[in-house]
């Protein structure tokens, strides 16, 4: 049956996806996450002075989950080492692992999660620039945290700044705690799986895997409960706002593809007759009776012994015309 659409419901046109503009697009708005991290550092007093006030709301609320996990992570080696792999690692391999996974087995939602992923990263960024926070782990000890992706350092790559890798800890703005990019982009994996994995498996890890990096990223003093409530709201944002960004590129996509002048149609030409052909009659056999003011046809096989007034039907199938 074919499909109709509703008066103002046309279908808007789409691109065709290309992995060689999705790659660059991707790669860019990373760089630029990273760039926002390390150049958005802020004074370093405010962002202690930023942590401590969380900090304060926190035990004023009684949410500050932190405490007690980071105590949990710090005795337990069993579950701190665990933890720092998980912290240092899957943010950075299962949010580009299901970008791929959508691109080449769910096209047509790709850029909608794309979209929303990007907006949302972007909003994050603007978060670390207005307010720079200081993570629990670099509080003074007074406050009772523990770094311990220091305290493991020995067990993994990182060294004792952040999840760098040792001696690149100056490359990262260790004072964007807030909001939690590792809670919002977890959310958005989780949000992916739920909803495109298909299976009952996929869909506990979209549950499982949000909930334990919310609980990780807590455990190892990187972030205050109400970070990862902000990275949550930044993806509800994000999710917001996708819908007028997708409009905004194709009204853009649209504009620069009605500037990019395209070649003339060729048009396919008609071959000529031949010389030895003759051109057909026009007439196919009439002719004019002399004389006549208006032009009537007449059929050629009737003669000129034929009457001008009369007709076919009344001469008869080649009888002779009547005589007055």
């Amino acid at each position: 049956m074919p499909q109709t659409e509703s008066p103002g419901t046309e279908a808007v046109p789409r691109s065709r996806l290309r992995w060689w503009t999705e790659l660059p697009l991707i790669l860019l708005v990373y760089a630029c996450y990273s760039a926002g991290r390390l150049l958005a550092r802020g004074d370093v007093g405010t962002a202690v002075d930023h942590g401590l006030a969380i900090l304060r709301v926190e035990k004023f609320l009684h949410i500050n989950a932190e405490h007690p996990l980071n105590r949990l992570f710090r005795s337990e080696p069993w579950i701190g080492v665990p933890a720092d792999f998980w912290y240092a690692s899957l943010h950075y391999l299962v949010t580009p692992v299901l970008l791929v996974w959508l691109f080449r087995s769910r096209a047509v939602h790709y850029r909608t999660a794309r979209t929303w992923l990007m907006t949302s990263t972007f909003i994050g960024l603007i978060g670390f620039t207005l307010l720079p926070t200081c993570p629990p782990r670099l509080l003074a000890a007074e406050h009772g945290f523990v770094d311990t992706m220091a305290q493991y350092s020995s067990w993994g790559w990182w060294g004792g700044e952040a999840s760098a890798p040792r001696g690149l800890g100056g490359m990262t703005n260790q004072y964007a705690a807030m909001p939690s990019l590792h809670v919002g982009w977890a959310l958005w994996c989780g949000v992916m799986l739920w909803r495109h994995g298909g299976t009952r498996a996929a869909r506990v890890a979209g549950v499982v895997y949000p909930l334990v990096t919310t609980i990780v990223v807590m455990g190892t003093a990187n972030h205050y409960f109400l970070d990862a409530l902000a990275g949550a709201a930044v993806m509800g944002a994000g999710l917001l706002l996708t819908p007028l960004v997708l409009r905004r590129a194709e009204r853009m996509r649209a504009w620069y593809v009605s500037r990019v002048p395209r070649p003339a149609a060729r048009v396919p030409s008609v071959p000529a007759p031949s010389g030895g052909a003759e051109a057909p009659i026009v007439s196919g056999g009439c002719q004019t009776s002399p004389g006549e003011r208006i032009p009537r046809q007449r059929e050629s096989r009737f003669g000129p012994q034929a009457e001008p007034g009369a007709s076919p039907s009344d001469a008869g199938d080649g009888a002779p015309a009547a005589a007055r």
